[in-house]
């Protein structure tokens, strides 16, 4: 029985342009129980610069561009991706991590990028939506640890905004005549007060 029992599984996630080779929003992960600084425990990151990230995805795009499997063991890291549009999804886990759990990442992202952008998952689009996809991928994963593979629920999530702020929406009256009855009433309890002093 392993000794180092930890919920950390992702490494990395990576969306990057097959067109131009830019990334389009990386998320580096460390786990959350590490000494800063350190790199030789599980879960590290090894790539704690932004040169040291780029020369990774140059080198990920490069071997990935033609493949026709969706996992592959990079630079002692499983590696699954998925090509949608002009972009590539990618999730990066540890050389000893489950590549299927990794692959149900990475078709959550999918699937839920479709659902909110409307089967637009291009660069433009992640670009002009990167609220929403930074949000979908923050619900996927925190830290390096999966919480959610519902697309659908993910999806709700980001899209959605919170029950208890609509309750107290609803009784409000936003017309003409509604606004001046709030103003007329603000202005009777301001005399009122005024009053009282």
């Amino acid at each position: 029985m392993p000794t180092n029992m930890s919920l950390f599984s992702v490494n990395a996630i990576l969306i990057l342009s097959t067109d131009d080779r830019s990334r389009i929003l990386t998320k580096y992960y460390s786990a959350p129980h590490a000494t800063p600084g350190s790199t030789n425990h599980p879960g590290a990151n090894p790539y704690p610069s932004v040169k040291e990230q780029k020369a990774f995805e140059k080198g990920l795009l490069d071997k990935t561009n033609k493949q026709t499997s969706d996992v592959i063991l990079y630079d002692g890291r499983v590696v699954v991706f998925k090509m949608e549009g002009d972009v590539m999804l990618y999730v990066v886990g540890g050389g000893d991590e489950n590549e299927i759990m990794l692959f149900g990442v990475v078709l959550a992202l999918r699937d839920a990028l479709a659902i909110l952008l409307k089967n637009s998952t291009d660069k433009r689009t992640l670009v002009e939506n990167y609220d929403l996809v930074s949000l979908a991928i923050d619900e996927i994963i925190d830290d390096g640890i999966i919480l959610e593979t519902d697309p659908v629920v993910v999806a709700s999530r980001v899209s959605k905004p919170p029950t208890q702020d609509i309750t107290s929406v609803k009784n409000i009256d936003l017309s003409e005549q509604g606004l001046l009855n709030a103003w007329e009433f603000g202005k009777l309890k301001l005399a009122e007060r005024m009053r009282q002093l």
